[in-house]
């Protein structure tokens, strides 16, 4: 990914925050004929240190379930058109429209579960994280003998990424009062991306610069 250092974020608590915002990943393979495979999935995160784990499944016909090896998950975070009419400088300077944006990048390997016990934790931890985003009850239960047996339409995968590269470009390369003005923009716009990507350009410009 090209990452200007002006966009680089180095502290791991972006990761967190990316994945706890939008759990939904992309991961990205390689097939055996040499063209990518992708899937949108919903990931389970965990982090220790520097140690990152992420846990997913597919279903058992997706072709990326037979694959074991290296592999690039996307998680995405806001973003947004930013207007050059909102600079202060925009004619001094001849701004030019961009897209502010946070992503990360994890590459790593990746490992495929079959193994019963482990599916099952899976399924069951997903159900944890996410039936009560939605006021649900719904709980995996392993005695339950039709609910053990769907895991046979799955496969449980692993994945503990070696790079993470952090890309927030929210115009740290701007001056101040270019950042503020398209904040300012920002906000007089509806909906949870303009917000989004407005809080993040406000927490970075209250950061000391380099």
């Amino acid at each position: 990914m090209y990452t200007p250092h002006a966009f680089a974020e180095h502290d791991l608590a972006g990761l967190d925050w990316l994945v706890a915002r939008d759990p939904f990943a992309t991961l990205v393979t390689c097939g055996a004929d040499g063209l990518p495979v992708v899937s949108h999935l919903p990931v389970l995160y965990a982090r220790d240190g520097g140690r990152i784990l992420i846990e997913g499944h597919w279903a058992r016909p997706n072709p990326q379930a037979a694959h074991a090896g290296p592999a690039l998950l996307l998680v995405h975070g806001p973003h947004h058109y930013i207007s050059p009419g909102w600079y202060a400088d925009k004619e001094d300077a001849a701004r030019v429209p961009t897209w502010n944006y946070a992503v990360a990048h994890l590459a790593g390997i990746l490992q495929p579960l079959h193994e019963e016990a482990a599916l099952a934790s899976i399924v069951a931890r997903l159900g944890e994280r996410f039936e009560a985003q939605v006021g649900g009850q719904w709980r995996y239960d392993h005695d339950n003998p039709r609910e053990r047996s769907q895991l046979r339409g799955i496969v449980g995968f692993r994945f503990e990424p070696d790079r993470v590269e952090l890309k927030f470009k929210l115009n740290q390369n701007h001056p101040v009062a270019n950042v503020e003005g398209a904040i300012a923009g920002l906000g007089q716009l509806p909906g949870e991306a303009a917000a989004g990507v407005a809080a993040l350009m406000a927490d970075r410009l209250a950061r000391p610069r380099d």
